[in-house]
């Protein structure tokens, strides 16, 4: 079974509206792994809009079976990455103005500055996964890199309004996961999954793990962090 992973960043981004101490995304991790999620995904960002690095540090005690901290390829990341040591560090593109992540890490681009920080991670032990577009240039890149996993951005796949473009779109993330695999990558997927369109995701071979967030804690504000995760989990077994 494709494994899921729960994104607390949003239990976060409740507390920070008012600044105060609840609801705790520390709190929210244990549950989630207490309803069987298989792992909790956090994001430190550069200005701290919500996880705090005393949560990050927090997360690492707690969650029992895998941390992945999301970040950008930054010295003060890979810095905190080190001394913290998730399981996984998945790097990703980051903007001040951006609401979300809104696109995959540019790998080619970006290629020799990767390398560094890629070597840095994975001489503490620290496997790590590159959130990339569903394009064959940034899955090669990322293999020459010597990245773990890529994860697939999935956005495109879940914004998309007409059928035919859900389908070019879901044809895209197969033919890169696929790519992927044979290139020697580990795969998972996220960004914009929710109850709705994830089925078509979950049953792709070679995706090994879907990261989660939004639309699990939205579902949990009403239901319960429980519930919203259990429903999750079957509908992508």
């Amino acid at each position: 079974m494709v494994r899921l992973g729960v994104n607390v960043d949003h239990v976060a981004t409740l507390r920070e509206a008012r600044k105060g101490k609840l609801p705790d995304p520390v709190a929210a991790a244990v549950l989630a792994e207490m309803a069987g999620a298989h792992g909790v995904v956090c994001h430190l960002r550069e200005d701290r809009r919500h996880i705090k690095d005393k949560d990050l540090y927090l997360l690492k005690e707690v969650v029992k079976n895998h941390l992945n901290m999301e970040m950008a390829a930054t010295d003060e990341m890979v810095k905190i990455a080190t001394e913290v040591v998730p399981d996984m560090v998945t790097l990703v593109p980051e903007r001040r103005q951006e609401l979300t992540t809104e696109g995959g890490i540019d790998v080619v681009a970006n290629f020799e500055y990767l390398e560094e920080a890629l070597t840095i991670l994975r001489a503490n032990n620290i496997v790590v996964s590159l959130f990339i577009a569903p394009e064959i240039s940034q899955v090669k890149a990322a293999a020459r890199v010597k990245a773990d996993y890529v994860e697939l951005h999935t956005g495109h796949y879940a914004a998309a309004e007409s059928m035919n473009k859900v389908a070019d779109e879901l044809d895209k993330i197969r033919s890169m996961a696929v790519a992927g695999n044979k290139l020697g990558l580990g795969v998972s997927a996220g960004h914009g999954l929710n109850y709705q369109n994830v089925r078509d995701i979950a049953v792709i071979p070679q995706i090994e793990e879907l990261n989660i967030g939004h639309a699990i804690i939205a579902k949990a504000v009403l239901v319960g962090m429980e519930r919203a995760v259990r429903e999750m989990l079957e509908l992508i077994k």
